[in-house]
């Protein structure tokens, strides 16, 4: 497990810490013909052996470095097909996760694999699930009838009261489940006082029931996940 954690922290201060803005642009541009690709491939290098500070363990430093510069480059030749730059960014980090976790438990990867299956929380995984685009589909169906009355806010970013919903209905499960009921007070006053301001400029009754409804429905929502996980 150390190693792991060892090779992951590397791969962090590599990826993360290691790597100006400026190196992530000069690589989108020139892509193999990038001198930062390869020196952010050799700190990858150097950090795993530092971290692990064993000699013996070049092998692995080198299968991640080699295999930390192929899967940079897929990520940035098939960037140009993804609209939304997330998509490669989350694809490049489960790949390198993946070729960490292998090296780590070579040997003993499906093993390894099955016990960690093995121990996941499902009801955990599907509570969390549940509250992520379900429940946002669910309050969408509830007030799609409100919501018609609302006059559209053209300055609102996409979707943001979506991501907004599926965030606090997560913090007020975690805080369910671990027993902070007090945090559920603050998350609906830092609400409060967040919304305060539209609601003041706004003067309209009907968005300040709108949401106030939304509110409620949402925390609802995340409060009966949390009561039947703990139950379970």
């Amino acid at each position: 497990m150390i190693i792991f954690v060892k090779l992951l922290l590397a791969h962090l201060l590599g990826d993360f810490l290691f790597q100006p803005t400026k190196w992530v642009i000069h690589k989108e541009a020139n892509k193999i013909g990038s001198k930062y690709l390869y020196a952010h491939i050799l700190i990858h290098f150097v950090l795993v052996m530092i971290l692990l500070f064993d000699i013996s363990f070049w092998e692995i430093a080198l299968i991640i470095a080699l295999s930390h510069y192929v899967i940079d480059l897929g990520k940035l030749y098939s960037a140009k097909w993804f609209s939304n730059k997330s998509i490669p960014f989350f694809i490049d980090q489960t790949f390198h996760i993946v070729i960490i976790f292998g090296c780590a438990y070579f040997g003993n990867v499906i093993g390894q694999a099955s016990y960690l299956l093995g121990i996941m929380d499902w009801g955990l995984i599907t509570a969390i699930f549940f509250l992520t685009s379900p429940s946002a589909i669910i309050m969408n169906i509830l007030l799609e009838k409100m919501s018609d009355q609302i006059p559209l806010d053209h300055k609102s970013l996409p979707n943001a009261g979506k991501y907004i919903g599926i965030i606090e209905r997560l913090f007020v499960f975690i805080f369910l489940i671990t027993g902070r009921w007090e945090g559920i007070g603050l998350l609906i006053t830092a609400k409060s006082v967040f919304r305060f301001n539209d609601l003041k400029e706004s003067n309209s009754r009907k968005l300040t029931e709108y949401i106030l409804i939304g509110t409620l429905l949402s925390f609802g929502l995340a409060i009966i996940a949390g009561i039947i996980y703990t139950t379970y």
